[in-house]
């Protein structure tokens, strides 16, 4: 069974920093190599919106929301990917979400986290 966990979220000062995990379990090597990873967050009355999207080959692309500040990366092992936030301001606040998507011959899967929330105190 698939599982994406996400943590590191809290309180932090307008400014400062944090660093989120999504560990992810239940996925074979075989599925990492052609998968996706995605960081999204969602605000209170607003879209989920992309963050960050990191491949399989390790290379990252970024939305204009998470690029600059964002810096999304992967362990050697590709079973946590990690999102460092720096600068961080009071619209950052939102829950945090990561995602694994992979398609096969038939279909697309797509796999989410329960979320972290960050909470950026101005």
């Amino acid at each position: 069974q698939v599982r994406l966990v996400e943590s590191g979220g809290g309180l932090v000062q307008s400014g400062g920093s944090l660093r989120l995990s999504c560990a992810v379990s239940g996925v074979s090597g075989s599925i990492f190599r052609i998968a996706t990873m995605g960081w999204y967050r969602q605000a209170p009355g607003k879209q989920r919106e992309l963050l960050a999207a990191l491949s399989s080959g390790g290379i990252s692309n970024y939305s204009d929301s998470g690029k600059g500040r964002f810096t999304s990366s992967s362990d050697n092992t590709a079973s946590t990917v990690y999102l460092q936030m720096n600068t961080l301001k009071p619209e950052d606040t939102a829950v945090y979400l990561c995602n694994l998507k992979y398609r096969s011959a038939i279909r697309e899967y797509t796999y989410w986290g329960q979320g972290t929330q960050v909470t950026v105190a101005s």
